[in-house]
């Protein structure tokens, strides 16, 4: 029997993916919980989790952070993604975390299903349709991210908006990020705009020189 856990925000998603996985006679749903924080504290309290299905977008503690966490703590677990074709800078980070793959959330329940028995047999799942997308940014160099992220630690960035104020820094336009990172010039805007908010910002050149401030510190 695969014992999963699902972490997601949104109710009627939760009830759904219960529902479904839970007509397999080889899965069993163990919890439900709302961000990753609490799927770990799930885990922690005595829940068996062979499988944890992580929505990548929630409130308090993402499924990026959250696999970190649940990955540190008990690597033999496997960390399904949930995501939209929007999120491929988060599914890099994910994988990164330890992610065994991910699943897009319009995909059949039967694809679901499967796909939890694919990460729990220990193989890695990635969708053919940006395979590639994702082989580029896995083997792309580190270091100026992994610079990026020690520089931009405690502001409440996400991975995501960490990579793209780097992209601004070396003066990148919205269009050139978005060819870049392979998302909508339109999911790029709307990062501009969380990222300003975040730091209480007015325009891209003050992202430039808060972010080139923090590197050469």
């Amino acid at each position: 029997m695969i014992h999963v856990l699902i972490a997601d925000d949104d109710p009627f998603i939760r009830e759904s993916l219960q529902l479904i996985i839970g007509l397999d006679p080889e899965i069993t749903v163990v919890g439900t919980c709302t961000n990753g924080n609490e799927a770990l504290t799930t885990i922690q309290n005595g829940t068996e989790a062979d499988v944890v299905l992580m929505d990548i977008r929630m409130p308090i503690c993402d499924g990026v952070q959250g696999t970190k966490l649940i990955k540190e703590a008990y690597p033999h677990i496997a960390i399904l993604i949930l995501t939209t074709f929007d999120d491929d800078a988060y599914i890099i980070q994910a994988l990164r975390n330890g992610a065994s793959g991910y699943l897009l959330k319009n995909i059949s329940p039967d694809h679901i299903i499967q796909g939890i028995k694919t990460v729990k047999q220990g193989n890695l799942l990635i969708h053919p349709d940006i395979a590639k997308k994702l082989t580029s940014f896995i083997q792309a160099s580190p270091s100026k991210s992994d610079a990026s992220s020690t520089s931009l630690d405690g502001y409440g960035l996400t991975a995501s908006e960490q990579t793209i104020i780097t992209l601004i820094s070396d003066g990148l336009s919205n269009k050139e990020i978005a060819q870049e990172l392979f998302l909508s010039e339109g999911t790029v805007k709307n990062y501009v705009t969380e990222i300003l908010s975040k730091l209480n910002l007015r325009d891209r050149t003050q992202i430039a020189i808060f972010y080139l401030k923090r590197t050469q510190n």
